[in-house]
């Protein structure tokens, strides 16, 4: 059972990590290869993006956390330091979201009438991945990528909290 809990944490957190990165050259090649959609150009893009970025961090961080603490001390529990730290962190995602919003607003009213529709879509849509991110970590499990995790959405037709959201009631 630990092996199996080992290399689940062991698949989240490098799995996290990978999407950090790959998003970096992506973002670039984006740019790059259909500059008609003046990514760098609109503060909503990059506000986005980088919210993006901070919450896959913190998802690498947290499940890493779990993953040393079992390998470290056998124990599966997230430890209270990684937790508080979260909490903390969940405040300045909040923040940053709302922030978004004005930049979005910016961007139309500085932009308008040349406002490049289609990059404002992308960093739209980056956006919205971005809080379904920060719903995944902070509140619901929204990702169900294993057969244990279907057979529960399945026989309960309801969502799961998120593991960091029932670490979070630990500590209050």
């Amino acid at each position: 059972m630990k092996s199996v809990l080992e290399s689940r944490l062991k698949y989240l957190y490098t799995g996290e990590r990978f999407a950090i990165i790959l998003f970096l050259p992506l973002s670039f090649y984006i740019n790059y290869t259909y500059p008609e959609l003046q990514l760098f150009s609109l503060l909503s893009f990059w506000i986005s993006f980088f919210l993006l970025e901070f919450i896959l961090m913190q998802g690498t961080y947290y499940w890493h956390s779990k993953w040393k603490c079992l390998i470290t001390e056998n124990k599966s529990i997230t430890p209270i330091k990684t937790v508080r730290l979260l909490w903390k962190l969940k405040a300045i995602n909040v923040s940053i979201i709302i922030f978004s919003i004005i930049l979005f607003v910016i961007d139309i009213l500085v932009k308008y009438p040349s406002l490049p529709i289609n990059g404002l879509l992308i960093s739209g849509f980056i956006y919205i991945f971005a809080i379904l991110e920060f719903i995944n970590y902070f509140y619901i499990q929204l990702s169900y990528d294993n057969l244990s995790d279907i057979r529960y959405l399945i026989k309960t037709k309801k969502l799961k909290r998120s593991s960091l959201s029932k670490d979070f009631k630990r500590i209050a």
